[in-house]
């Protein structure tokens, strides 16, 4: 039993008392952390964020932090947004919750449903809701295999993607994910998931990229979905999913010839083309959606993050006409759900996001001003000595670091370099992923020219500070 006495909803207001150190004892006592080692967090301290405004927040012991990473990848309208907070409050006043089970719906949820089909392009007009995109992610693989299934092909169940791919932390989302420390615990991935090659040329560059321009490149790597299906065989192959950038991998940015590839191949299979478009969607990339940026019609297309700017959980699927025609045709029970599909509270907080985000313009505000921005204030960065590419997407942006960029000499792995340079980000007050020795940004869509000029100040004020810890160790 704790020797903590147990906290209740009146206390609230008193833990605002509570200083760092009693929150970081209370943390390492209770609290487990995603993607965490807990021995190592619990000797360090956590850190302690208490508000949010804008893109800012403030931790613990009132340092001001410039979100470029809006939350993880979702507080796209800023913090403290009120029309967000009221629509919550509302919908908990007049229903805060029921479920989409017994044939039964909300209004926020059919109302959300209807309202997504206006913003997708034109061939998704149904929707299944979800409470992450993780959840999300699973409903893809049941929606694939049921409409195989109903296709009168159950053979097809095989589902590709690809290598440093990320999909969600469940069984089956991180299944379809490629990252291997992930599959290295839990006996993952399930089967019938493969792998093939990601659209990195620099990752490539010493091997299949070599000697290659990215376009080259770019056809490449698609027709190594082609090479996978002609080994498994077409006939047992279902869907392809991947990410339009790949976000949590790194921010790769694929070559403008590798998504036409793509289409072409999986419309040569008659296999579905699923987009995870958890980060990219909701303007991230300067379009509605990043399907819309690189030009390709999924049937498939996953949701969550932006579509609550993060303020309450919620995910989804939007499912494209070939799909949904043939799920709701051909009959039969779809033996599928969650508790949270559709929740009300969620759905009515969804609606008033999308509200915020059509009444400030910010899709056309992130292609055509804020998004070019950003990539002309980073480019100065290219000619810092660590620093070896830029390549940015609308309001997403990756700096590759380097021990020697004109050889591409890559720091050790031992030394961290990406982490390092973490540190000394949120040190100056703001927060940048580090994805192995790739920096990242994702700043809110909100964000000014002003707010850019700042970020991209202290990301240059961290990469010197980087640069000369790392002169000074010898690396």
């Amino acid at each position: 039993m704790s020797a903590r006495p147990a906290v209740t909803n009146q206390d609230l207001q008193a833990l605002s008392q509570r200083s760092t150190r009693e929150w970081q004892d209370a943390d390492a006592a209770h609290l487990l952390h995603p993607f965490t080692d807990h021995q190592a967090l619990a000797a360090r301290g956590v850190r302690v964020i208490t508000r949010g405004e804008g893109v800012y927040v403030w931790d613990s012991e009132g340092q001001r932090i410039l979100d470029a990473m809006s939350g993880l990848w979702c507080v796209n309208v800023g913090y403290g947004q009120e029309a967000l907070i009221a629509a919550a409050t509302q919908q908990l006043r007049t229903l805060p919750y029921y479920n989409a089970f017994f044939q039964t719906t909300t209004p926020p949820a059919t109302a959300l449903a209807e309202r997504l089909a206006a913003v997708t392009p034109a061939h998704f007009q149904h929707v299944f809701f979800s409470g992450s995109g993780s959840e999300a992610n699973d409903t893809n693989i049941r929606l694939a295999r049921r409409y195989w299934d109903l296709m009168g092909e159950p053979e097809r169940k095989v589902i590709v993607s690809r290598t440093n791919a990320y999909h969600g932390s469940t069984m089956a989302a991180a299944s379809l994910g490629g990252m291997a420390a992930m599959h290295a615990q839990g006996g993952l991935p399930i089967p019938d998931i493969v792998h093939i090659g990601q659209p990195h040329w620099w990752a490539h560059r010493e091997g299949a990229a070599k000697g290659l321009t990215r376009e080259e490149f770019g056809l490449v790597a698609a027709r190594w979905l082609e090479e996978k299906i002609a080994g498994i065989g077409p006939q047992k192959v279902g869907a392809f999913i991947a990410e339009p950038v790949q976000g949590a991998g790194g921010v790769i940015v694929p070559p403008s010839t590798y998504w036409p590839e793509i289409q072409r191949i999986c419309d040569r299979h008659g296999i579905l083309l699923i987009s995870d478009e958890v980060i990219t969607g909701f303007g991230r990339t300067g379009r509605w959606w990043g399907c819309e940026t690189f030009g390709y019609k999924p049937d498939l297309m996953t949701f969550a993050k932006g579509i609550t700017s993060g303020y309450v959980p919620l995910g989804g699927v939007m499912v494209g006409e070939r799909v949904a025609r043939v799920l709701i045709e051909r009959g039969g029970e779809f033996e599928h759900g969650y508790t949270y599909s559709g929740h009300p509270v969620a759905c009515a907080v969804a609606l008033a996001n999308l509200d915020v985000i059509e009444q400030q313009g910010l899709v056309q505000r992130v292609r055509e001003d804020t998004g070019p921005y950003l990539a002309q204030q980073l480019a100065p960065l290219q000619d810092h000595p660590i620093v070896a590419e830029i390549q940015s997407c609308g309001l997403m942006a990756a700096v590759q670091l380097c021990r020697h960029p004109p050889t591409r000499e890559a720091f050790a792995v031992e030394h961290g370099i990406g982490m390092v340079c973490r540190k000394h980000c949120f040190d100056s007050g703001l927060v940048m992923r580090a994805v192995g020795d790739r920096m990242i940004v994702a700043p809110p869509l909100v964000i000014t020219r002003a707010q850019i000029d700042e970020m991209v100040g202290l990301v240059r004020q961290a990469l010197d500070r980087t640069h000369a810890e790392a002169r000074a160790a010898g690396w």
